[in-house]
């Protein structure tokens, strides 16, 4: 009966946190590798300009990953072609090599905060560009990414 609760009370806790997902996409990586001129696009339609939302980026890799960090570029396209361009900097493993995040099977899955409280000034159709930005020409062991988007309360 305990275990029963328990499990009951995390679905309600899991579904009650996902209410604010307002937008959640993820973009497959090539299995050969993320070469560094591929462009990972996500599209968003901002219906509100007075709503703040929280920007997230979620990452999955592989136990092969050959690094401790994750360098990417991040460009924002507006509805009227203005773009902001971030250059963000995650830790995938601690220095003792284990790996941040939730992992199963060889898989871990990370969340990352982009940007909090975020007012989009222009409504209509946002574009989202993702591009890894290592020294690799050819990153491997970065399977997905995604990006999710959740009302700020």
């Amino acid at each position: 009966m305990k275990f029963f609760l328990v499990g009951i009370l995390s679905l309600l806790v899991v579904i009650s946190c996902d209410k604010n997902r307002v937008y959640e996409q993820y973009r497959s990586v090539e299995s050969a590798g993320w070469h560094k001129d591929t462009l990972l696009n996500f599209d968003f339609e901002i219906n509100n300009s007075n709503q703040a939302y929280n920007l997230l980026l979620n990452v999955r890799n592989v136990e092969a990953y050959p690094f401790s960090n994750l360098w990417l570029f991040v460009d924002i396209i507006a509805p009227d072609s203005t773009s902001v361009r971030d250059t963000l900097e995650y830790t995938l493993a601690h220095p003792n090599g284990k790996w941040t995040g939730n992992g199963a099977s060889g898989v871990y899955h990370n969340n990352f905060m982009f940007r909090s409280n975020v007012f989009f000034p222009v409504k209509g159709n946002y574009r989202f560009v993702i591009q890894q930005a290592m020294r690799d020409d050819m990153l491997k062991g970065i399977t997905n990414i995604g990006l999710r988007i959740e009302k700020k309360q």
